[in-house]
């Protein structure tokens, strides 16, 4: 039985890896599909987070001693913590750069003076995602 197991938890990992790439190559641009799409990539980022928890909880990860696998489990989710606030910030700084940068162009189109400050607000949009990736180098160096 845990032959089985260790043989089908990769797999289900890499096929939840990989499910977002597969509407992607239906060529899904609006409508139904694209919200089937979103549906399809939360689940398979849930679903793999829960197998990164699960499977070193579940004995399918052999461990020498209990204190390697409680290490084990705790430098699991150090790794989960570092990715989604790695991830989460960038969604955070696309939302701002979005909202900022066309505001700035159509600034700047208006009265070229304003480049300099226009810029300004497009930058403190891109320093999130740093914020992110700096509190990740912190966690990682924790672990």
């Amino acid at each position: 039985m845990k032959t089985v197991m260790t043989l089908l938890l990769p797999l289900a990992a890499l096929i939840l890896i990989a499910a977002p790439l597969f509407p992607l190559f239906k060529g899904a641009v609006s409508g139904k599909k694209v919200k089937r799409n979103m549906i399809v990539n939360l689940s398979a980022f849930f679903g793999v987070c829960l197998l990164a928890i699960l499977v070193p909880m579940g004995g399918f990860v052999s461990a020498a001693e209990a204190t390697t696998a409680v290490a084990s489990n705790s430098a699991g989710l150090g790794y989960i913590a570092a990715a989604l606030v790695t991830g989460l910030a960038c969604i955070g700084a696309g939302i701002a750069v979005a909202a900022g940068a066309p505001a700035a162009i159509g600034a700047v189109s208006e009265d070229p003076k304003v480049f300099a400050k226009a810029l300004i607000f497009v930058v403190l949009g891109e320093g999130i995602a740093i914020y992110g990736l700096l509190i990740s180098i912190l966690i990682l160096n924790n672990i």
